[in-house]
């Protein structure tokens, strides 16, 4: 019929299909655009969220860094975290330190050790009585080094607002002989933004603590800030437990110690039980970027972040927090030695403070032959103790008599100081006093000029389990002396050993 419309089907025969087709490609264009404008928008997000990260982080001068410092240990790292309590910034709105200096309130070294399946923090009071070596100045000069100086004054140094984090490390490294890897500074401000970030941390106080007891200065008793028992802070509330010092126990810097190390395993327990995810790290990793001071090995987020995942895999159990044996020196504290010394000693070998290997996969390789069984046959060797634990000659001497070896003798070292164990041997006798050392990991050989095998044991095979003797830290928490307390482990119950005195 003229005029008549035909079916489009019929003027264009599989014209239906075509326009399938064109839909289907269409649809297909569509769904590769919404693809590759999600992917463009996520790696901008990524993207945006790193700048923002790497925006947010200080670092301090590494040049302040001393250049005579110790090797490396046998694994791990060390981690130096200083709490500062400066008034620079908002510091000052939440009970910064007086005047515009920055100082030290608290500090602790972090190892983590190389298996990443252990760690453990070991804290040093502010008033500890140390030797503070030559750090660098404002001004590019030198300070002099002082002797039998507090701690917290090493941060000080300098009189600067934000504080002098690497006279701090240096003065760490020289004192107990490891190697600080990494440095954190953390004011108020930014602990109470970390807190935040995390949410509610339990808590758990020993008695009732009111305002006065927080600021001593208030002049009087005030309200009531926390009640006796368990509860929840974060925070300017968190910043208050960690800081309350006055009406507790003894009112020492010992037992705001212990209280912060509870703080941290709490804080620590509640991080791992929301997961490592983007939705629990990404804010406080925004927090954390905003408010910590580190040197420039950790001045990237990639390698904060890198750090923190490093830590994930550690167990609650295996996450340790101990203070640097120590006792009382008039109003001061000072370091107990050979204590000390021998815990230095395990955290340079890598050793847990329970005394286990936990070098991990990084470590330097084993030789081969220690595994085989030492045999001391028609090797003489002399024991001397170096220590004052007592008896610790003759334990040695019994070790290698059990392996074949012939003991001239025992007795005591000229000095009871020594922490390694000491080998020295005579001209051509280096392999017999190789075969001695593989008894005691860690020792040192020395050939001198007179011939002869001599044993000096040091603290750190007194602490040794295989010894019987007691790792490193770890005296009861009510030895009158203080001269090491408790070992807290991040599952430990939140309200034990939360006070001294």
């Amino acid at each position: 019929m003229t005029g008549s419309q035909q079916p489009a089907s019929a003027r264009h025969p599989g014209g239906g299909k075509t326009r399938s087709r064109r839909r289907r490609r269409s649809r297909g264009r569509t769904a590769a655009a919404i693809a590759i404008s999600t992917t463009v928008l996520l790696t901008a997000g990524v993207g945006w969220v790193y700048l923002r990260l790497n925006g947010n982080i200080t670092t301090f001068d590494a040049d302040g860094i001393s250049g005579d410092r110790p090797p490396s240990g046998e694994g791990g790292q060390n981690v130096l975290v200083i709490g500062s309590d400066s008034r620079s910034g908002g510091n000052g709105e939440l009970g910064g330190g007086d005047g515009d200096v920055g100082r030290s309130d608290t500090a602790f070294l972090l190892h983590v050790h190389g298996d990443r399946k252990h760690a453990v923090a070991v804290s040093i009071p502010r008033d500890t009585l140390v030797d503070i070596p030559r750090c660098a100045l404002p001004d590019g000069t030198w300070s002099e080094p002082q002797t039998a100086a507090m701690f917290n004054s090493a941060f000080s140094v300098g009189l600067t607002p934000e504080g002098n984090p690497a006279c701090t490390q240096n003065t760490v490294e020289q004192l107990t002989g490891l190697r600080v890897d990494h440095t954190v500074v953390v004011d108020f401000e930014g602990f109470a933004e970390m807190t935040s970030a995390v949410g509610d941390v339990p808590v758990c106080l020993p008695q009732d603590v009111y305002e006065g007891d927080i600021n001593p200065n208030l002049g009087s008793r005030g309200q009531r800030v926390f009640k006796k028992g368990q509860q929840s802070v974060s925070g300017q509330k968190a910043l208050d437990y960690v800081r309350v010092r006055y009406g507790i126990g003894d009112g020492s810097d010992i037992g705001r110690i212990q209280r912060q190390q509870a703080f941290v395993a709490s804080l620590v327990k509640k991080i791992k039980s929301q997961g490592f995810n983007p939705t629990t790290l990404l804010p406080l990793a925004d927090a954390a970027t905003r408010s910590l001071t580190v040197d420039p090995g950790l001045g990237s987020a990639d390698k904060l972040l890198s750090f923190a995942m490093s830590l994930k895999e550690i167990d609650l159990h295996d996450t340790k927090f101990v203070t640097v044996p120590w006792r009382y020196r008039g109003a001061r504290v000072e370091i107990v030695q050979p204590e000390a010394d021998a815990l230095w000693a395990a955290l340079k070998a890598d050793r847990t403070i329970d005394g286990e290997d936990a070098r991990g996969g990084n470590a330097k390789s084993p030789d081969p032959s220690v595994s085989a069984p030492v045999s001391g046959e028609g090797v003489e060797v002399s024991v001397h103790n170096g220590t004052m634990v007592e008896g610790l000659a003759g334990r040695a001497a019994e070790e290698l008599r059990g392996s074949g070896f012939s003991v001239s003798g025992t007795g005591n070292a000229a000095s009871q100081d020594h922490t390694d164990t000491l080998i020295e041997h005579g001209p051509g006798e280096q392999e017999r006093a190789e075969s001695v050392a593989r008894l005691f990991p860690g020792a040192r050989l020395r050939q001198t000029a007179a011939p002869g095998i001599t044993v000096t044991v040091g603290s750190a095979y007194a602490d040794s389990p295989a010894t019987g003797g007691t790792a490193p830290g770890t005296a009861a928490p009510d030895d009158p002396s203080g001269s090491s307390g408790g070992v807290r482990s991040a599952d430990d119950d939140l309200c034990s050993d939360i006070s001294y005195g």
